[in-house]
């Protein structure tokens, strides 16, 4: 990893630290999930998502760089007069487990290009367990400091996947269910990408058209790196949103069965 980039580690480890000091009274309690206001994205904000979001921005203002923040709650911050950089936070991916005390949710980070065209880091880390994942464009992916690669299952009836459209979008999903031998939903988009990139799961399908592009951006680059593949729903380039506000689908795999699940979203 070059100085940059481990520059760019470090700044993520600072934020996820100062996110889980931030929090660590709060994880598990009634207050944690109460009503402070709505976020920039449309959803509503609690008490945990605004302490961890104004702990990490501390942080990166105390980097000294210029930057673009791009977070779920403020929606778009500029710190100095000339952005390097873009960041893309999520600063509590899992807010409903991290209320009630299920071990999963995370931060969610990820540096690109102003307009997001180009990711070139990305670090998503449990605020629970011991389990962070990173990865540099072009360098690989990372779980804890050793190389992680998506599995190599092609296999649909030994596929473990998460897939969200139980409500919406039933339909297109309905095929996956009953196809596939295993469904896990686990609450945390940013951490489920990254259990594709280290194979705990082959995949991961959500076509609600409900992701943001904080929930997404680093772990896309974490799975990416990790020998995956992530589309839209429909099996084109993903193209992330520049705002919090618009809404994308996912369909992210090991690789060895997108095809095959694209044909089931299909109705094939």
């Amino acid at each position: 990893m070059n100085s940059t980039n481990s520059g760019f580690l470090k700044l993520s480890r600072e934020a996820f630290k100062a996110a889980s000091d931030s929090i660590c009274d709060l994880a598990g309690t009634d207050a944690a999930g109460s009503f402070v206001c709505m976020g920039a994205d449309g959803t509503p904000t609690t008490k945990i998502d605004l302490a961890a979001e104004d702990a990490i921005v501390e942080v990166l203002k105390e980097d000294g760089r210029s930057m673009r923040i791009i977070s779920e709650e403020l929606g778009e911050l500029i710190l100095g007069d000339s952005p390097e950089f873009s960041v893309v936070l999520d600063p509590l991916d899992g807010t409903y487990n991290s209320s009630v005390g299920i071990p999963f949710y995370s931060v969610s980070l990820a540096v690109s290009s102003h307009d997001l065209t180009d990711l070139r880091f990305g670090y998503v880390s449990n605020l629970a367990l011991r389990e962070e994942y990173y990865a540099e464009a072009g360098k690989g992916a990372y779980l804890n400091g050793k190389r992680i690669k998506a599995s190599v299952n092609s296999d649909l009836m030994k596929l473990c996947v998460s897939v969200y459209g139980y409500r919406q979008n039933i339909e297109r999903t309905r095929k996956i269910y009953s196809s596939v031998r295993r469904v896990r939903l686990f609450g945390s988009v940013a951490l489920e990408l990254c259990y594709v990139a280290s194979g705990r799961l082959d995949a991961f399908v959500d076509v609600r058209n409900a992701l943001r592009v904080t929930d997404v951006a680093a772990g896309q680059l974490i799975l990416a790196e990790a020998g995956g593949l992530v589309t839209d729903g429909y099996g084109n380039s993903l193209r992330l949103p520049d705002n919090v506000t618009s809404r994308v689908e996912m369909v992210a795999s090991n690789g060895h069965v997108h095809e095959k699940l694209l044909k089931l979203l299909f109705g094939g």
